[in-house]
């Protein structure tokens, strides 16, 4: 069948994944959140994506409500719907876009995980720079990377010795979704983390495995065995480092690309700016970052309304 769902996702998967550049990672995000749509499709006896209604996609949404699943799951869902049906419709499979009008339900506004200034020292600081232990100058030099970059944890690890200029620009050269490339400046004190990793912790790690690939050689973190260092692996990271600075508040990679984005802000970078160096495509995603808190609003208040006093 032409426009029989299995065909078509991996169709659809093969555009986005090869023709567009995604990242593997949102690929696999995409083929997860399609099969289930198709899945309950084919339940009501929908095998062919022209026989898709409105109301199926409607239908579809207040099945995932049903579910439990939160807003940003409906919101994250529904795109992979709305992008499956715009790419049904570009290959002259549908002749209307059926889902395009079906909007996902608004839920709590949420504000991403941010740190303050203090508590980044203190993640940064429960990782010791004294001593030779390669592990704990990598760690040091990861997340005082991440930190200054405002990298995502795909681009970290990613980053290669040909990305780098720590000694006249400070500048890193980042590959972020679709393949795109952005360079963002890196701070005098990741610098130094970084160049003490580079002399006596990235040399130990290497030394562990032979005959490494010339992709392993050329990456700038590695993990205890010498290789690249993994995504899983930064999630653990942050995580020990956040557990010893007693840091109670949920901790990822992102949260500390979600801190460099608001302490940007906060002292005074202009929301393009900070667009640029996220590698975000649109400004309007970085806008999160321009939230207030209650504090500043209120010293804001008092010291800007003629009555306020």
């Amino acid at each position: 069948m032409v426009n029989g769902f299995p065909a078509l996702i991996e169709r659809f998967l093969a555009h986005v994944g090869v023709e567009r550049g995604l990242a593997d990672a949102t690929v696999t995000a995409y083929e997860s959140d399609l099969r289930k749509y198709a899945g309950w499709l084919e339940s009501r006896g929908i095998d062919d994506i022209a026989h898709v209604t409105r109301h199926d996609v409607e239908d579809y949404v207040a099945f995932l409500d049903d579910l439990g699943e939160s807003a940003r799951s409906k919101a994250r869902r529904l795109a992979a719907v709305h992008e499956f049906h715009r790419f049904a419709l570009a290959g002259n499979l549908i002749a209307d876009d059926v889902a395009a009008p079906v909007k996902a339900p608004k839920g709590a506004s949420t504000l991403p995980d941010v740190l303050s200034v203090d508590e980044v020292a203190r993640l940064l600081d429960a990782v010791p720079v004294e001593g030779d232990d390669p592990v704990m100058l990598r760690d040091r030099a990861l997340l005082e990377f991440m930190y200054a970059t405002g990298a995502r944890v795909s681009e970290a690890v990613g980053v290669n010795f040909d990305d780098l200029d720590l000694q006249d620009a400070h500048i890193v050269r980042l590959t972020g979704k679709g393949s795109k490339q952005r360079i963002v400046p890196v701070g005098t004190y990741a610098c130094a983390a970084m160049e003490r990793y580079f002399a006596k912790g990235r040399p130990a790690l290497e030394a562990r495995i032979r005959n490494a690939p010339a992709p392993e050689r050329r990456a700038v973190f590695l993990n205890k065995r010498g290789r690249r260092l993994s995504r899983q692996s930064v999630w653990e990271i942050v995580r020990n480092a956040g557990e010893r600075a007693r840091i109670d508040k949920p901790l990822h990679p992102h949260t500390l690309r979600h801190s460099f984005a608001t302490h940007l802000i906060q002292g005074g970078a202009d929301v393009r700016t900070v667009q640029e160096l996220l590698g975000h495509a649109s400004v309007t995603t970085t806008q999160i970052y321009t939230h207030v808190s209650p504090e500043n609003l209120i010293e804001a208040y008092l010291t800007a309304h003629p009555r306020a006093q």
